[in-house]
């Protein structure tokens, strides 16, 4: 085979520059997953990046001893072919070192898959700010029950605060991810998930819906904003000043499927919607579980 060494040096600079290029533009607000700005995301990129280098005692060795063996064993080398050839450290160590990593994976991921339990309040003694987060097609509804008010596409709350979120869906099941402040949680019909999280300081992250959900998925995205104390409790009075009421025929409005919602606010919301949401389903699923014991009775005594 002819090899042309500078046509591959060359294709191995375009490579380079190529990659450089693709990168170039990467900050920490494209890596939120890598830059987090709140205790619970740092911590979940830590387990990652602890698992990361950890697995790399496997990987870099597997890495290394193929482009050794590769050249060791080229035609040219004349290396003497032994099959035969053994070695009982060697067979040790292959054994022992993937159990010792196995081991430390389990461990370590038991320890801190607890201690980032999403259900677990952040400071027990801290006032946490609650919100019931709704799933739509194809948007999200915030709910601020000790406010009185709601948001559409729009999360805000003050930074240093730990927020409690308890999330539903009024559709097929979706995923809350804000990658800058916490780790992913599923929402689903007739279910409560619930999701705790902090931001260290003011500023505005991106979340959305990781789980396909139909047309308008991808659009499905809102702001985080975590803002000073002050200006939250302006926000909540620009709400109830500028946003109209979310009573029952409102709320059936806001669930038609929809994308590209624009921020809505809404200045008082209907006592117990949140939780007549999830009751709707879960009155439909106790409907059906006792038709499938009541038809599971009638076949088994016409048998």
């Amino acid at each position: 085979m002819v090899r042309h060494p500078r046509a591959s040096r060359i294709f191995a600079i375009g490579a380079i520059c190529g990659l450089a290029a693709l990168t170039a533009g990467c900050g920490p607000e494209s890596l939120p997953i890598v830059f987090p700005d709140g205790p619970v995301a740092l911590g979940e990129r830590d387990i990652l990046f602890r698992a990361f280098l950890i697995m790399m005692i496997v990987v870099l060795p597997v890495f290394w001893m193929a482009f050794w063996f590769s050249w060791r064993y080229r035609a040219k080398a004349k290396r003497r072919y032994e099959p035969n050839w053994d070695s009982r450290v060697i067979d040790a160590i292959t054994w022992a070192v993937p159990f010792v990593i196995w081991a430390s994976l389990a461990v370590h991921v038991w320890i801190y898959t607890h201690e980032y339990d999403p259900y677990l309040a952040l400071d027990p003694k801290d006032s946490q700010l609650e919100v019931q987060v709704v799933a739509q097609d194809w948007k999200w509804l915030f709910i601020y029950p000790e406010q009185g008010v709601a948001s559409v596409n729009e999360l805000a709350f003050p930074a240093g605060t730990p927020l409690t979120l308890r999330i539903t869906s009024d559709t097929v099941m979706n995923a809350f991810y804000v990658p800058a402040l916490s780790g992913q949680i599923y929402a689903m019909a007739g279910m409560q998930s619930q999701l705790n999280l902090i931001a260290d300081e003011p500023g505005s992250y991106r979340g959305r819906n990781t789980q396909y959900s139909g047309d308008g998925f991808a659009d499905q995205h809102f702001e985080a904003v975590a803002m000073t104390e002050d200006d939250f409790n302006a926000w909540v009075e620009t709400a109830k000043a500028d946003g109209k009421a979310l009573d029952a025929a409102a709320y059936e409005e806001l669930a038609k499927p929809s994308s590209k919602v624009p921020v809505t606010y809404y200045s008082s919301v209907e006592p117990d919607l949140y939780q007549s949401i999830i009751q709707k389903y879960d009155s439909g699923m106790a409907a059906m579980t006792r038709a499938g014991m009541a038809a599971e009775e009638q076949a088994s005594g016409g048998e």
